[in-house]
């Protein structure tokens, strides 16, 4: 049997025969001619030449096999509705809505916007997109409508895909009115929107000329057939936008071929899951990881994959595992917040049901901590995997691989490297390789490996600057501190940069600033992640006000601040504390000192504060964490 070690030193070894051999596993109408180009790093090319399409690999070809098989089950414990999709269906719905595409004029390179939830339809959309060639660009349903414009005007789509509304708790959160403020907000906004009814607001507005109704149109179209569009493995097949350390999202693009062959490894290598097996992934489809294993990984496979609308306590806190219960889950993929909420609930729940089938719990997202490992492991008495990967990446960076040789688990370490990712951890200022068990960075040795991002949409020198341009050697940097141990195992630190995981959700601490200084009393604001049990890090507000302001008093400011980040980025981005202060701690060329504060609100040791220019403005800052924040989250 091959070893983990021997399986990822041939990948980054002999990176083109290995890759040449992994390509086998799914469909090219047209073969590569060349597995890997490297001439003009650190951009690369994998299977130059090679034509094949995403939706044929996750729906065509498996008809003949497994026609009848579950494809898809979405299920709401919002909604009671649930929607079992054989493959045959899924085929069928998505030459449906495909030719709806087709009928409002999208096409091949066509960008088109999902803002949906979790429902089958967001996932027919997005293998429509993938058929045609369009380009697909799915918005996580929590954002606000400004953040949603911010991606309309990057992403300049031809359509606009919506649902009418989600739900969360039992509460309508109408989607429409969002989508009509954001297209309001957008200078490029799409001509058309095409609006996809649940029946959860039956007013939602339609503007005439631009907005079109689904229902009409799918069943205009019922039974249609779209030919597949054959596409060179290296057009784009989608873009996922992720916070940077500016206001403006980044447009991670990802390629058609490379990221196909890495969903089709990642599947049975990684989450051990083959044809005819069940996948639950509980992430949102607007997140990467419900891109890569509620929608194309098991699909690409032949799996029934379970896509989820709910919380993990609703209709109680065994809801999930009664989900693995009723269609046999194998692997169950999670994040260490979800069990963090059930880690509040009594453990007995976790035993009300079944779980003879299952055999992994994968959870990834942010830091999975000991004690929650601990905890859920003895609880459902199955194996723990954590896997940690970035939206950049596409599919895991570090896991462990128990469809190949499963290793030994570590708490706190999730893991080793996986296929063609060649690792390193250095020193941020010399760039030369740590010792094991010192802390560094922690770096991917280009090329990158097939599934990874190609670039960022419409910005090829930003890609090279945010992610190549750290060190004096050509270098992708996860922007992680990590240190790995002797046995080869890397545990995550934490951000170098200004970026915050929020219960698996980044963030970028200048949006949110931003968003802070669109209040009018706002005279400056700074903002950082600050630990926290359950969600891992959340965001905290320091902010000073204008002289001669309103009159309102420091508690109300505070109020208003955090309203005001909520109505423009969402409850995701919702600040946990704002704080009102005279002064922020600033070096003397005005730089804000935001691990010192970060520090401070972490009652950490505030660090080297040599280059202070005010430390009045320091006290401040302990002042006010003293006597407790002015508004709490």
């Amino acid at each position: 049997m091959t070893t983990h070690q021997e399986f990822h030193r041939r990948s980054v070894d002999e990176p083109e025969a290995f890759w040449a051999e992994q390509a086998q596993a799914i469909h090219w109408h047209v073969a590569p001619r060349q597995i890997l180009d490297y001439a003009n790093p650190p951009f690369r090319r994998w299977f130059v030449g090679g034509q094949t399409n995403l939706c044929y690999n996750a729906v065509d070809r498996h008809l003949a096999a497994r026609g009848d098989q579950l494809a898809l089950v979405a299920i709401s414990s919002e909604t009671g509705v649930t929607r079992e999709v054989s493959y045959r269906e899924l085929h069928a719905e998505v030459n449906a809505f495909a030719a709806v595409l087709r009928s409002l004029d999208v096409g091949r390179g066509d960008r088109v916007v999902i803002y949906m939830p979790n429902m089958a339809e967001a996932v027919f959309a997005m293998l429509a997109c993938a058929r045609i060639g369009a380009v697909h660009s799915v918005v996580f349903g929590g954002f606000a409508a400004h953040n949603l414009a911010l991606r309309i005007d990057d992403a300049t789509p031809k359509l606009l895909v919506c649902a009418d509304a989600g739900m969360r708790g039992g509460k309508v959160i109408a989607y429409k009115p969002l989508v009509d403020a954001a297209c309001a907000e957008a200078a490029s906004p799409p001509p058309r929107v095409l609006v996809v009814s649940r029946g959860l607001d039956p007013d939602a507005a339609m503007t005439p000329g631009r907005d079109v109704a689904y229902a009409p149109l799918r069943a205009r179209f019922d039974g249609a057939q779209v030919d597949v569009e054959w596409l060179e493995s290296n057009e784009p097949s989608y873009l996922l936008y992720t916070s940077g350390t500016t206001g403006k999202p980044k447009g991670v693009q990802r390629d058609v071929g490379g990221y196909a062959v890495a969903m089709a490894l990642s599947m049975w290598s990684i989450y051990d899951v083959r044809a005819g097996q069940v996948m639950f992934s509980t992430s949102d489809v607007g997140w990467a990881v419900g891109h890569s294993y509620n929608v194309y990984g098991p699909l690409i496979a032949g799996a029934t994959s379970i896509l989820y609308e709910g919380l993990p306590t609703n209709p109680d806190p065994a809801v999930w595992w009664g989900i693995c219960e009723r269609y046999g889950v194998r692997t169950m993929f999670s994040s260490p917040t979800g069990i963090r909420v059930l880690k509040k609930q009594d453990p007995s729940w976790l035993r009300k049901h079944d779980l003879s089938a299952l055999k992994w719990l994968f959870l990834a997202g942010e830091p999975l901590d000991e004690p929650t490992a601990q905890w859920v492991t003895e609880g459902l008495g199955k194996t723990v995997i954590d896997n940690y990967w970035q939206t950049e990446t596409g599919w895991p960076v570090l896991a462990l691989m128990p469809g190949l040789d499963l290793q030994p688990v570590k708490f706190g370490s999730p893991g080793l490297p996986m296929p063609g990712y060649n690792l390193r951890v250095i020193d941020d200022q010399t760039g030369a390789d740590v010792a094991p068990g010192e802390k560094g960075v922690l770096v991917i040795q280009p090329p990158l490996p097939p599934g990874c991002m190609t670039t960022i949409w419409n910005d090829d020198a930003r890609f090279v600057a945010s992610y190549f341009s750290h060190f004096n050697e050509l270098l992708y940097s996860s922007l992680d501190w990590a240190i790995r141990d002797a046995d080869g195992y890397t545990y995550i630190l934490g951000r170098t940069d200004d970026v915050i995981n929020v219960a698996g959700h980044r963030l970028g601490t200048r949006e949110i600033e931003e968003s802070c200084s669109t209040y009018a009393s706002v005279a400056e604001a700074a903002v950082v992640g600050v630990h926290d049990e359950l969600k891992g890090q959340v965001p905290v507000v320091f902010a000073t006000l204008k002289q001669g302001g309103t009159g309102e008093t420091s508690g109300e400011a505070a109020a208003r601040i955090q309203q005001r980040v909520v109505e423009q980025l969402g409850a995701v981005a919702r600040p946990a504390r704002v704080y009102v202060v005279n002064a922020l701690p600033k070096t003397r060329s005005g730089k804000l000192l935001r691990r010192s504060i970060q520090a401070l609100a972490e009652d950490r040791d505030p660090g080297d504060l040599s280059t202070l220019d005010d430390p009045g403005a320091l006290d401040e800052v302990r002042r006010a964490l003293g006597r407790g924040a002015d508004a709490g989250g």
